[in-house]
């Protein structure tokens, strides 16, 4: 019994003497840094977390909603102020915040498909869309989410299994009640706490349908309290109340139902701050997510949170620290998460077919790959939405011993991929396109593309691509098209031709990988002509139906960082064409050889201003040249009013010219601000009926000038232009992506 007593009186005394060894750490209060929401006026409070850092102020607890969870949650395990600024700087927002998919190892056919159409949505029948519910899924939000919280996706009590205790809230719509995560999974924690309603779909988690936490407490001191925070420090962004004479437009008179719904307990847990860092955000909003924004943001955080700093240290005295303090800064446990490396153990996958796992193992060679990054994490999830049409996909990096374990978890397959691009131009006017992706239920992967142009060129096209393993995915299509053609000469409208042209086409090699396709195949075109008006001098033709085969090969290359104003990269066209009437011959003669180009290569001069070089040209051989295949230029872009069409500087609409035709362009690109583009350009071009005679007649000579703004509905501007050739000048404006 004696020794009983000693051994406990000698285990007393270690306690105390650890007590007394880590003195600092029980006898100090307990420090909560409090982060409201705010979108991207969020940004804010990394400026302010410097100043924490930096005053020497340990953090023990952080709570936070919407943009706050965030910056909150991610500071939780590891990612300090620097680390965060870091990582916001590096994000494309435009990418993260909406559903896009990283196509820049996609198809091209894929990537044109993302600058045609501005609206596009995953469709699945019979089954209920339980991601659906706002106008963004948030799938490439909860992708980075779930990137920058390697090694906390599992569930996990964040009190008790995170560096640093957290909380964050969201609103449960389906009573209007307050959810505080305290555990679960902390990517999708913070992505239910920043669903705003109606823009990001909600979050599902049994019978709750999570939203917004600012709805219900937008700044959640009471919740740290809770969580046993003796003094809490508050950062908020919001802006100054509005009055009467703010309430001009709709959306003022939204933003001011939101910024009333999000005060429930603000004032009262503004009362229990001890510092309070108000951060000036006035001319931001919550979706300015540009990089000179986040910049902006960030330093007046830091610079209102050095207002506070005689607060700040005054407050170490209150905690129980002194000047010598020094708090541990937490660092991610991946610093690089982003660019490392990882050794993969194995990958699993979940609710994926057998043929769509071996279609992702041979596509990928997984069976051979022994390491994985975040650019593979994204390419799969990729290809898992566009190749096997899941609706959602999710790539979960696992640590596990001395690697890690990739899961690949599918959700709904999509019955249909819808698409709506719209247009307005001072040539045709409105025009509107809807497309289709349907999937084939099918051993082999095997897809129908439908797509269907409403306006004065009227379009239906329907294609079946099969995707093998194979390098190849053989294509069958078929369009109609009702075209109606302007036709010009020197810059006057000479006459107008409507005709309906059908065309299918079998491609047996079609091989597409990352920027490059090779296209090779069959084709049949039909011309129905229905009318011809115009002045007597117009170039004169039978208006006699047609039929043409022709024998085609075309290549295309394209690594230009951006679709409409690229600053790096090259893009590269070429197709050879072989046109008969009969298989054999065009009009008893031998076939017409087209041969084409277009070359172009962008070269950046610092990150706003980029030359683009451009050489292309189109040589047409043979004794027979039907009109419908001759020679056109005119407008900015290649293919616009027929496939033969090319642009040319200060020509508007569309005018024949010669056989052979050749030219260069020089574009210079001016970028302002984070979506103001002006463009320069100038052209030249030579033309004859006979290679030999090309530099015999005179040089045509272009330019103009064109501002355009950076919209999500595609690009918005004007461009004047003038050329010899018009002698007159040419205004155009253009609303929407080009089709």
């Amino acid at each position: 019994m004696k020794k009983i007593v000693l051994m406990l009186a000698a285990m007393l005394m270690c306690g105390a003497v650890g007590a007394q060894n880590d003195s600092g750490a029980v006898r100090r209060k307990k420090v909560a840094v409090v982060l409201s929401g705010g979108g991207a006026k969020g940004m804010a409070h990394i400026g302010a977390l410097k100043v924490i850092e930096r005053a020497g102020i340990p953090i023990d607890i952080i709570t936070g909603t919407s943009m706050g969870s965030i910056i909150g949650g991610l500071y939780s395990i590891g990612y300090n102020a620097h680390a965060l600024d870091s990582m916001v700087r590096v994000q494309d927002w435009s990418y993260v915040i909406t559903d896009k998919e990283d196509l820049r190892k996609q198809s091209l056919s894929d990537r044109r498909k993302q600058n045609t159409y501005f609206f596009s949505r995953g469709i699945t029948f019979g089954k209920k869309n339980y991601n659906d519910g706002g106008i963004i899924q948030g799938k490439n939000l909860a992708e980075l989410f779930g990137q920058l919280c390697y090694g906390y996706t599992d569930s996990l009590d964040f009190s008790r299994d995170l560096p640093i205790p957290f909380a964050c809230v969201a609103t449960n719509v389906i009573d209007n009640s307050e959810y505080d995560f305290h555990s679960g999974r902390l990517p999708q924690a913070m992505r239910a706490s920043m669903a705003i309603p109606a823009a990001f779909s909600p979050v599902r988690i049994g019978d709750m349908v999570l939203v917004d936490g600012g709805l219900k407490n937008n700044y959640p001191a009471d919740l740290a309290r809770q969580m046993g925070a003796d003094v809490i420090i508050g950062v908020t962004v919001q802006g100054e109340a509005k009055i009467a004479n703010d309430m001009g437009r709709t959306m003022s008179i939204l933003s001011q139902i939101i910024d009333v719904n999000c005060k429930n307990k603000y004032d009262d847990n503004l009362g229990i701050t001890d510092v309070h860092v108000a951060v000036d955000t006035k001319g931001y909003g919550a979706a300015s997510f540009s990089a000179a924004a986040i910049d902006t943001l960030i330093r007046r955080g830091n610079e209102e949170a050095m207002k506070h700093w005689d607060e700040l240290m005054a407050l170490k005295k209150v905690i129980g620290i002194d000047d010598s303090f020094r708090p541990k800064i937490l660092h991610p446990k991946s610093p690089t998460v982003m660019t490392d490396k990882q050794h993969v153990k194995k990958f699993v996958f979940e609710n994926m077919t057998p043929q769509d796992e071996r279609f992702l193992r041979q596509k990928f060679h997984l069976n051979k790959l022994d390491s994985v990054d975040a650019e593979l994490e994204q390419e799969l999830t990729t290809s898992m939405r566009i190749d096997l049409f899941y609706q959602t996909a999710e790539c979960q990096v696992m640590p596990d011993d001395d690697g890690v374990v990739v899961k690949l978890t599918a959700g709904n397959r999509k019955s249909v991929q819808a698409r709506l691009g719209v247009r307005y131009d001072t040539e045709e006017y409105a025009a509107v396109q809807l497309g289709l992706d349907i999937p084939l239920k099918t051993a082999i992967p095997v897809y129908t593309d439908i797509t269907l142009r409403l306006g004065k060129r009227l379009m239906a096209r329907g294609e079946i691509t099969v995707h093998p393993r194979s390098f190849t995915r053989p294509a069958l299509s078929y369009a109609f098209r009702r075209n109606d053609v302007d036709v010009y000469i020197d810059g006057d409208r000479d006459y107008n031709i409507l005709y309906n042209q059908m065309q299918a086409e079998f491609l047996p090699i079609n091989f597409s990988w990352h920027h490059f396709d090779i296209k090779a195949g069959l084709r049949w075109d039909y011309m129905h002509y229905r009318n011809k008006l115009g002045s007597d001098s117009s170039k004169q033709f039978d208006l006699k139906n047609e039929h043409f085969f022709s024998y085609r090969i075309r290549l295309n290359y394209d690594s230009e960082n951006d679709w409409n104003f690229p600053t790096r990269g090259a893009r590269f066209k070429a197709e050879y064409a072989y046109l008969t009437d009969n298989f054999a011959k065009l009009d008893g003669e031998p076939g017409m050889s087209e041969v084409s180009a277009d070359w172009r290569i962008s070269i950046p001069f610092g990150s706003r201003f980029s030359l683009q070089p451009m050489l292309y040209g189109r040589l047409l051989f043979g004794s027979s040249i039907p009109l419908v295949f001759s020679n056109a230029i005119g407008g900015d872009w290649f293919a616009h009013y027929v496939e033969q069409q090319m642009p040319f500087a200060g020509f508007g609409n569309m005018e024949y010219v010669d056989k052979q035709f050749v030219a260069a362009q020089l574009q210079a690109q001016q970028r302002f601000a984070t979506n103001n583009y002006v463009l320069l350009r100038v052209s030249v071009a030579q033309q004859a009926d006979k290679m030999k005679n090309l530099f015999d007649n005179r040089t045509l000579i272009g330019g103009q000038i064109a501002y355009y703004y950076k919209t999500m509905f595609g690009p918005v501007g004007a461009t004047l232009g003038y050329s010899n050739r018009t002698k007159k000048p040419y205004f155009y404006i253009n609303l929407g992506y080009e089709f």
